[in-house]
Order: C-alpha cells, then sequence, then structure tokens
C-alpha cells in the first residue's frame, strides 16, 4: 500500500480529494434546493413531495458529513460556506415560489450533475487504488440513482 502524500499541497490537488471536495459541493447545493423545495412546493403532490423532499434533505445532510471526514482522513480540509458550494458545484439556487414539476425538474438536473461527479470521482479513487473512498462514492452513487428514478418517475405524471 502506497503512504499518504507528505505534503499539504500534495493532498489537497489530489484527484481524490479534489473529486471528494466538489461532491461535497454537489451535495450541500443539492441538500440547499431539497430543503427550498420541502419549503415551499404546493399543489396536488403536496404531502408526497413535502416527504420525499424532507428524506432526501436528511440523507444528503448525513452523506455531506461522512464524505468530508473522508477529505479529513486523507489529511485535507473540506471547504465551507454555501456560496462557494453552489458556485463550486455550477447548480443554480432555486428561486421561490416554483411549480412543483419545476422543482422537481431541478432537483433531476442537481442528481445527474452530482453523479457525473460521483462518477468521475469512483474512477479517480479506483486509479489511486483507494478503496475506501471508491466504496462511499459507490454507495453515494446508487443513492443518487434511486433518488433520481423517483423523480423522473413523478414528472411522468405531473
Amino acid at each position: 500500500m502506497k503512504p499518504l502524500a507528505t505534503t499539504a499541497k500534495t493532498k489537497t490537488e489530489s484527484a481524490v480529494v479534489q473529486g471528494l471536495n466538489l461532491l461535497v459541493a454537489d451535495s450541500y447545493a443539492l441538500m440547499a434546493n431539497t430543503h427550498v423545495a420541502h419549503w415551499n412546493v404546493e399543489g396536488p403532490g403536496f404531502f408526497s413531495l413535502h416527504k420525499a423532499f424532507h428524506e432526501q434533505y436528511e440523507d444528503l445532510f448525513e452523506a455531506i458529513d461522512e464524505i468530508a471526514e473522508r477529505v479529513r482522513a486523507l489529511d485535507a480540509y473540506a471547504p465551507g460556506g454555501l456560496r462557494h458550494f453552489f458556485n463550486e458545484a455550477g447548480i443554480d439556487e432555486f428561486k421561490s415560489p416554483a411549480s412543483a414539476k419545476d422543482y422537481v425538474a431541478g432537483l433531476v438536473l442537481g442528481h445527474e450533475k452530482t453523479i457525473a461527479d460521483a462518477v468521475a470521482l469512483r474512477d479517480a479513487a479506483n486509479t489511486a487504488n483507494d478503496l475506501e473512498t471508491q466504496d462511499l462514492v459507490i454507495k453515494r452513487i446508487q443513492t443518487h440513482e434511486k433518488t433520481l428514478w423517483m423523480l423522473r418517475s413523478y414528472l411522468k405524471t405531473a
């Protein structure tokens, strides 16, 4: 097994750490948007969407902590700041009010972007032979894919 890099600069610049920090940003931006949708969704699907969004933002909150702690376990630093998260993720903040369909469609885009970044991170972790990070990211991909399936299914009826 290779030892961890010896300088903070090297660790911070590694593809795995950069990918983890991007996944923190993606997840935090997505969590914030999901929370906004939870608070402001209206219409016939209110109860089911309100509950689903609640479950989704809680899952994201727990995941963010686990991802950021993985960054720290690699002896690097996790990012912070809502503005930074949205800018880094490239995910637009939700504006309210919006229709339920628009909230769901926006969350679909956020999950698609997060999955793409997580797949790149999974591959970087594989290249670095970092099985622990790879395992964490594979679980996140599975969760985002399931959520994406559910959101897309809602759009078929909206």
